[in-house]
């Protein structure tokens, strides 16, 4: 069995006065991708946010390898405990090239270490590699979800927190980014996946967390959900998609 690298503890957080997680509990195995699911409000990218610092916990622990993560901010996350956080959306700056963003996403390397690994981190995506010179907003848009991952790739993560990679992708693009995530996993990140497309993400994922308004309804094994009736429900209630 893989020991524990994440540990929620009865972590309340939230948007000002709005509370959107409720004492939510659950743990995410080192070297395994946990896939985050549940209807449009239950926290599951509250819960990203607050486990890569950018909320606040108001209550409870969030734990890694047992280590209190509280008060812990985003950049101590990514120079000292391997963390990376691709948000939903593009995040890139259009105006600059291909090249230009990528050395932006090693600024915590230094200039000179970032150059050094931006070959690396290309080999997963040889179609961004053909486009170093060209302006990221004339990049397609599963270009461009490659580029935010080849960028976040540069920091050689141990811990990575993905918020619906599939939105606005082709089908082959992303099976091409849910295999990258298997492969990363395989050699030893331990991944967080929120995903809308319950079936893709079933498909690469270990263990499967379901929320329901910031609290956790289903922890278990992801080729035992099909069968619980939690997740029926959420299944039932429109959530899934094909």
């Amino acid at each position: 069995m893989s020991s524990i690298a994440i540990e929620f503890d009865k972590v309340v957080a939230g948007y000002g006065e709005l509370m959107i997680l409720n004492r939510l509990s659950f743990k995410a195995r080192e070297s395994k991708i946990t896939l985050l699911l549940g209807p449009n409000g239950a926290g599951k990218s509250t819960a990203l946010k607050t486990l890569f610092g950018i909320l606040k916990v108001r209550q409870g622990q969030i734990r890694l390898h047992g280590q209190d993560l509280r008060g812990a901010v985003p950049k101590d996350l990514l120079t000292k405990h391997g963390f990376v956080f691709v948000p939903q959306g593009r995040n890139l700056f259009g105006q600059l090239t291909t090249y230009e963003n990528l050395e932006l996403g090693g600024m915590t390397l230094g200039i000179k270490e970032t150059r050094a690994r931006i070959p690396e981190a290309l080999e997963h995506f040889p179609r961004v590699k053909e486009r170093l010179d060209s302006p990221a907003s004339s990049l397609s848009g599963g270009e461009q979800k490659q580029l935010e991952l080849a960028r976040a790739l540069l920091l050689r993560p141990k811990v990575i927190l993905i918020d619906e990679p599939s939105i606005g992708l082709s089908p082959i693009v992303v099976s091409d980014v849910f295999q990258l995530l298997k492969k990363l996993s395989r050699q030893g990140t331990t991944v967080l996946l929120v995903e809308q497309n319950i079936k893709s993400g079933l498909k690469i994922a270990d263990d499967v967390i379901a929320m329901e308004s910031g609290r956790l309804i289903l922890e278990k094994p992801a080729d035992q959900v099909m069968g619980d009736p939690h997740f029926e429900s959420l299944l039932l209630g429109g959530h899934a998609a094909t």
